[in-house]
């Protein structure tokens, strides 16, 4: 096997080597223009590693994985903090599924809040949701947290665990190679996450103006806290907290998604293939034997062995797969097909009737709302896998037939 499947994207003249994996897709501009501010950052290094599915992203671009020494980016993170993915195979086959999933799908929109604003909120919070909030110890870490920073709110936190949210997150119902059927979901930590990353991406902005730097900060988005500093410690909490709550959502969205399967197909039980895994967050790891803050931001963690998931867009394949330990990628591969068009540009070019035509054998939305959806608006998951052959190897092939979107 190729083991030296990168490309050396950095400028002529940067400090820190930028290794992509980006043979046979599309890398714009914008974004390699992005990873080049943030490769001449002193801090940032050994080198930075992309993944076939990168796009530009705020501060940071989606699809990389950036290595830092003493120091981290709040922006590079990003909002949807432990945003990743969650799969349970069953042993149900797919003659075990009705000639019509419209029912079931709208089952489980009904047992899951969707969306963004109050209606992807419990009305009233099942009695499921407050015990596993009572027994995480969720509610008193993050008391702790707003006791530092009382900007942080905590009212949000049991409303909406176990929510899907809006954007790109959704709920699946797939079918693999073998037709088993598996469930799979995408969220994050939902809006206590997202309040917890732009209030600590604005404190590293403030901290930025009080800094006396001997370099030139290419982007204000990259201000960092450095390690030592009250507030590093105060943030690395603040992530921990958010990337356990993400973790706790994406268990209590696929125990509700199963009960509601429980109760319109046939008895069914779950194998011991199971995946949950971010693919925002920053964990401390050693790499080339030097403790290095490593934050993947649209990139999943692929150990020699390990178990991740990268899912195509709507209506194409998705991978359960498993980690080839490559260091060159800081073990990592890319977290699904990686955006070809903005949301507004996908709104403009993709048309109602494309998107039913390219989602017409899934049981889905088809309405004017997930146009920014479609799989137009996405890579090619098939020439993504292609590019990082030697990062991970595929376990299963997954092809949807259920796709909830919020």
């Amino acid at each position: 096997m190729d083991t030296n499947n990168y490309e050396l994207l950095h400028a002529e003249g940067s400090r820190t080597p930028i290794k992509g994996w980006v043979r046979g897709v599309p890398l714009e501009a914008e974004a390699h223009q992005q990873l080049r501010n943030i490769a001449d950052i002193p801090f940032v290094g050994p080198w930075v590693a992309v993944m076939p599915d990168v796009h530009l992203g705020k501060g940071a671009t989606v699809g990389s994985v950036i290595p830092t020494r003493g120091a981290i980016i709040p922006a590079a993170v990003g909002v949807d903090i432990g945003c990743g993915m969650a799969a349970v195979r069953t042993t149900l086959r797919a003659d075990d599924l009705p000639d019509s999933l419209a029912q079931l799908r709208s089952s489980i929109e009904r047992g899951v809040p969707v969306g963004n604003g109050r209606f992807g909120e419990h009305h009233k919070i099942p009695d499921s949701i407050e015990t596993r909030v009572a027994q995480s110890g969720l509610v008193q870490r993050l008391d702790a947290i707003k006791a530092k920073h009382r900007k942080i709110r905590t009212d949000k936190l049991d409303r909406q665990i176990g929510t899907l949210g809006g954007g790109n997150h959704f709920i699946e119902l797939c079918l693999d190679e073998s037709d088993a059927v598996w469930v799979m979901l995408h969220s994050g930590s939902r809006g206590t996450g997202n309040l917890i990353g732009t209030y600590f991406i604005e404190r590293a902005r403030e901290e930025l103006g009080r800094r006396v730097l001997g370099f030139q900060l290419p982007d204000k988005d990259l201000a960092f806290f450095l390690e030592g500093e009250p507030l590093f410690d105060d943030y690395v909490e603040a992530v921990s907290w958010a990337q356990d709550y993400a973790r706790h959502n994406r268990e209590a969205m696929m125990a509700r998604v199963l009960h509601d399967m429980r109760q319109r197909l046939p008895k069914f039980q779950l194998t011991q293939m199971a995946v949950n895994c971010h693919h925002n967050y920053v964990n401390r790891e050693t790499h080339g034997g030097e403790s290095l803050l490593v934050t993947r931001k649209g990139a999943v963690s692929a150990r020699e062995g390990e178990l991740g998931m990268i899912p195509g867009s709507m209506g194409t394949r998705s991978y359960i797969v498993r980690g080839l330990g490559n260091a060159d990628s800081f073990h990592s591969c890319s977290h699904g097909a990686g955006r070809v068009m903005s949301r507004t540009r996908a709104r403009q070019e993709i048309t109602l009737a494309q998107h039913r035509e390219a989602t017409a054998h899934l049981e889905c939305r088809k309405d004017a709302s997930v146009v920014d959806e479609s799989p137009a608006a996405y890579k090619p998951i098939e020439a993504v896998m292609a590019a990082q052959q030697d990062l991970v190897e595929i376990v299963h092939t997954l092809r949807q037939v259920v796709c909830i979107k919020g």
